[in-house]
């Protein structure tokens, strides 16, 4: 029963931050929502977006090439690696002090991460001029 209790109390402190987080982020976007511009003036010239105080001329709402979402997926992609590869770093030296491989199933991530980029190279999914 002592044990129930020391872990309440060992996660008080994160409860205390993630609840002072919300309230807090709620309160911004309160006060962003009742003191805003747009809250202020509602007419045609205020919803308008601008650029350096000059009216918008023509289409507003330009459309994005698909190669610029491929570039965005795969900088993702490779970016959630580092996210693996980090962790990995940091325990390597006690993996090799209980005597456990570790070196195949890295290897093997870095394979298919490997293959997979060059797939991208060869279907020209980097290749902007295309």
């Amino acid at each position: 029963m002592n044990t129930a209790a020391n872990t309440a109390a060992d996660y008080a402190p994160v409860l205390i931050q993630l609840l002072l987080a919300a309230g807090l982020a709620g309160l911004i976007v309160g006060i962003s929502h009742l003191l805003g511009q747009r809250a202020r003036k509602r007419n045609a010239i205020t919803d308008t977006p601008y650029e350096c105080g000059v009216k918008a001329e023509g289409i507003v709402h330009t459309r994005f090439s698909v190669k610029f979402y491929i570039t965005a997926m795969l900088f993702i992609l490779f970016d959630i690696e580092v996210v693996f590869l980090i962790p990995w770093a940091f325990i390597y030296r006690d993996f090799l002090a209980n005597n456990i491989p570790i070196l195949a199933p890295i290897g093997f991530f870095f394979g298919v991460l490997v293959l997979g980029l060059f797939y991208e190279i060869k279907k020209g999914a980097l290749e902007w001029e295309k």
